[in-house]
């Protein structure tokens, strides 16, 4: 058996991004314990590392015409990311931003490599405004080019490097494209000084009513003879109940269906805006199907595809296309295989792996892969099984399980609008290697089954997900391999609340509680949430002006006198997304009650825990606070 501090030391590499000559990678990989820029020459060679710190590195993206690469970092988790430069030849960092109180979100190099945009709440911490900076420029450098009014990001230059694209969120299932014509804008001068940012509108390419998805957006290839770009590639739920592959026309306005989901979603695209090659992937119940084409600039809607790579592990992402986009990185990960970059040729499908982040000396092939499971539960109207809703959710068993003696973890995921999927976990490695059996649900409310499943859980249908926590327990319980006595339940952010709510609702289901950087107070959550968190957060759990007394009522905070499991929170100092006074009140209240409770508090942590030394003393103690109780 392997201790918690070697399956921590298991290596990712992901974030690829191609230098501009093509034969050079960046990575992000955790070697030191937090991930930082490594690049490497030629396949699976010794990487050369380019940033030393002690934070977490975000993105790191090569400039298409120089060896320099843009990368964000923040600082003891607060997510107030800074955009640093590095010259690749010479090693020197710069920072670009400087301005520590805010947060500054990468947009994108233009083509030619002289500019760089990024959205930041420099000047309302609660919206994003839109900036562009030229390269060698830093600090005051940045142009600040249109005024937002909300959570604005952007989706890359056009190809003649004119125009932003710019999406903006209204939930995490709502939102709008808008272009901004920085030509127009500066009355076709390029000077970008003579911007009245408070002037500019931004055109909205879909307006519309109710919640539709416009995500993923990227800009058409020029055909022949034009000026300009004729559209954009997105994923839309529009006219679906899943997100489908759709191209907007600019010059008509109209949108049309490229290719369907049908019952899963498309997650995504990856376009190249000089050649029109793509990759875009389907999440099928979790696992990632590819396909890789090139569209018609002459058509924008037809396209010819290529064989689809052969890939490890059912989960790859991270799509980055070389500088003739003949080839793309992108990296993959599985139950039993750890995050790698690998990459594809476009017109072949033939791959070649170009990391090799190892295991930590632990066999491959000890590793645990887990099935697919579904539970009944209640139905969208109240209705019994066998009428109710599948929730679907993922169960790995250790390699030995004595038939009804086999403790469970139950890891319930935060979001809410998230997903579990089949990716390589060393926490949950450790634990099946300790004799645990492992369960990762998506309950209603997750992604990726569609927008109506996503939608029932919001607002008044918040414990609607609770209970499919309980049905998913009972199942458990049932399990010829499960002892039912011996069940924990674990989750971070929301997945926290669902921890807590779990159990003080139902809690004579739990032997122990494990809360990491969960939410036990929805009040409070949303009157100290960042600032430009605040909107989007509410659209899904209700307002503190309409829905106060609601969210008071569903807070397990208010339903503590229920509790009776051994409870363990952890918490980072600096989390700005839930801030530290949530597990501070329920730590309190606990032990009021009487309840045994464990507190783990990480001064330079924010909203999860990044650095490894404080990943080995969470999760060590993890493991003792389940062995106690469990």
């Amino acid at each position: 058996m392997y201790d918690i501090e070697r399956y921590l030391n298991i290596r990712s590499a992901y974030g690829a991004s191609f230098g501009p000559e093509g034969e050079r990678l960046s990575i992000l990989m955790n070697t030191t314990g937090v991930s930082q820029v490594w690049t490497l020459e030629e396949p699976v060679s010794w990487p050369e590392q380019r940033t030393f710190t002690d934070e977490q590195v975000s993105f790191a993206s090569w400039s298409p015409e120089r060896p320099e690469l843009i990368f964000g970092m923040d600082e003891g988790g607060d997510e107030r990311a800074q955009l640093f430069r590095l010259d690749a030849e010479t090693g020197v960092i710069e920072n670009l931003t400087r301005k520590p109180e805010s947060k500054h979100r990468w947009g994108g190099w233009s083509h030619d490599g002289e500019r760089f945009a990024f959205t930041s709440n420099r000047r309302d911490e609660s919206v994003f405004d839109i900036y562009v900076q030229n390269r060698d420029e830093t600090g005051d450098g940045a142009t600040l080019v249109a005024e937002g009014d909300g959570w604005l990001t952007l989706s890359g230059w056009s190809p003649d490097d004119s125009k932003l694209l710019v999406s903006k969120a209204y939930s995490n299932f709502d939102q709008d494209l808008y272009v901004l014509d920085l030509e127009a804008a500066t009355d076709d001068t390029g000077d970008l000084e003579s911007i009245d940012p408070k002037s500019v509108e931004l055109e909205n390419l879909t307006p519309h009513e109710g919640d539709v998805r416009y995500q993923s957006a990227s800009w058409a290839s020029i055909p022949d003879g034009a000026d300009e770009s004729p559209g954009l590639y997105l994923v839309t739920d529009r006219d679906s109940d899943t997100l489908e592959l759709a191209y907007l026309d600019l010059e008509t306005n109209t949108l049309e269906t490229v290719a369907e989901g049908g019952e899963w979603n498309v997650d995504g695209i990856a376009v190249d805006d000089e050649t029109g090659r793509f990759v875009y992937s389907r999440n099928v119940e979790g696992y990632t199907d590819l396909t890789v084409g090139e569209f018609d600039a002459a058509e924008p809607t037809a396209f010819e595809t290529f064989p689809e790579p052969d890939l490890p592990g059912g989960i790859a992402g991270g799509v980055s296309f070389g500088p003739d986009a003949d080839r793309f990185a992108l990296s993959t990960s599985g139950d039993t295989i750890n995050t790698n970059v690998f990459v594809v040729e476009v017109e072949t499908g033939e791959t070649e792996q170009w990391t090799a982040a190892p295991t930590a000396g632990i066999p491959r092939e000890s590793f645990r892969e887990s099935s697919v499971e579904h539970v009944e539960s209640f139905g969208v109207d109240g209705e019994t099984p066998p009428d109710g809703l599948e929730v679907p959710g993922f169960l790995t068993l250790p390699e030995t399980t004595e038939n009804g003696e086999t403790p469970v973890i139950v890891d319930i995921h935060g979001g809410p609008e998230s997903q579990r999927r089949p990716s390589f976990s060393s926490v949950k490695q450790y634990f099946l290697n300790r004799g645990y059996a492992y369960f990762e649900p998506n309950v209603r409310g997750s992604s990726g089954y569609g927008s109506e499943y996503a939608s029932l859980d919001d607002v008044e249908k918040r414990m609607d997900s609770v209970a499919d926590i309980r049905a998913c327990v009972e199942w458990l319980r049932d399990h010829p391999a499960i002892d039912p006595d011996r069940i924990a339940c674990k989750g971070g952010s929301y997945g926290g609340f669902m921890v807590l709510a779990s159990l003080t609702e139902y809690p004579d289901l739990w032997a122990a509680g494990i809360d990491v950087v969960g939410i036990a107070n929805f009040v409070t959550f949303l009157e100290n949430t960042g600032d430009w968190r605040r909107e989007l957060r509410e659209a899904e759990y209700g307002s503190l002006a309409e829905d106060r007394e609601f969210l008071e009522e569903i807070s397990p905070i208010n339903n503590v006198s229920s509790l009776e499991a051994p409870l363990f929170v952890l918490h980072g100092e600096n989390d700005p997304r839930v801030p530290v006074g949530e597990a501070e009140q329920i730590v309190k209240m606990a032990r009021e009650q009487g309840v045994p409770v464990r507190k783990l508090i990480f001064a330079d942590e924010g909203h999860g825990f990044s650095k490894l030394d404080n990943r080995i003393e969470a999760y060590a103690e993890i493991a003792d606070f389940l062995d106690e109780h469990v």
